[in-house]
């Protein structure tokens, strides 16, 4: 129940990544604000496809494994093994933003666990693979190590109800 205030609300952790057990969103192109400042309003674009990864984190002074989105990573850096120098063993502090479960939206497809493939945060589902608590978090954009994800994917949509206002008045 606490969780559902905290949610977007930034929270700092200290502890270790179990990278045995990354879970992968899918497709997601990177968010990079810098871009769309310079491109915004353009007809098309071309954002490298890939995944967000998230990681079971587990917070030594909780005690607990929560869930991180670590950040966005190309296609083609999926693997872990491709991006070695991004996998952190130490102890970490990192900074984020706590979000809740997802439903899944109309047309998007049905998360395949067996494949690894997550198309949206189902909390429960995840934290059963992994054995982490359903709890997430986001990482920011500080937490990004060369060669790792890149952190501070956080998407906020706000619903746009200007044209209903103006049909209704």
């Amino acid at each position: 129940m606490e969780l559902k205030e905290l949610e977007y609300r930034p929270v700092t952790v200290r502890g270790h990544f179990d990278h045995s057990k990354e879970l992968y969103i899918v497709p997601r192109s990177l968010v990079d604000p810098e871009r769309e400042a310079r491109e915004g309003g353009r007809l098309t674009s071309h954002p490298e496809n890939g995944a967000n990864v998230v990681t079971p984190f587990y917070c030594t002074e909780l005690g607990v494994t929560i869930l991180v989105n670590r950040g966005f990573v190309p296609r083609k850096k999926l693997k872990p093994e491709t991006r070695m120098k991004g996998q952190i063993e130490d102890e970490i502090e990192l900074t984020g933003v706590v979000r809740l479960t997802e439903t899944r939206k109309p047309f998007v497809p049905e998360n395949n666990i067996e494949k690894n493939r997550w198309h949206y945060r189902d909390l429960e589902a995840m934290a059963k693979v992994t054995g982490a608590e359903p709890i997430f978090i986001d990482a920011d954009f500080r937490s990004t190590v060369p060669g790792g994800p890149i952190g501070g994917q956080t998407r906020v949509s706000l619903r746009n109800e200007h044209m209903q206002y103006i049909v209704t008045w």
